[in-house]
């Protein structure tokens, strides 16, 4: 799979509107038939910046989400938003879901 994380630091003014800014973009994307998953979380420490977490099945998925109208779209139109140039983590790792974090272990038996 094909595991992405970014950051996108959203100018000021338009931080409490980035989840209606970008959810044609996240939802077209969830419609992908190789997204695994595309999840927005807003930063503890800095609320102007949101963090991007995404997977693919594989190579083939990620070029076909790359290839498709809304990833262009959100190209084209997103950076209008944006403070800086969106930092990116872009991985392929050996599996196709999250794994348990053993550490954590939440007993069956609650």
């Amino acid at each position: 799979m094909i595991f992405i994380t970014a950051r996108f630091r959203v100018l000021p003014q338009h931080a409490d509107d980035w989840p209606e800014l970008t959810r044609a973009f996240t939802q077209a994307t969830r419609a992908e038939p190789g997204c695994l998953w595309f999840d927005w979380s807003r930063s503890l420490d800095d609320t102007n910046e949101y963090v991007l977490i995404e997977a693919f099945r594989d190579d083939e998925a990620g070029a076909a989400h790359v290839g498709t109208e809304h990833f262009a779209t959100a190209c084209a139109t997103l950076p209008a938003y944006l403070a800086e140039t969106p930092r990116i983590v872009n991985v392929t790792v050996p599996q196709d879901d999250w794994s348990e974090l053993g550490e954590m272990a939440v007993p069956t038996s609650r």
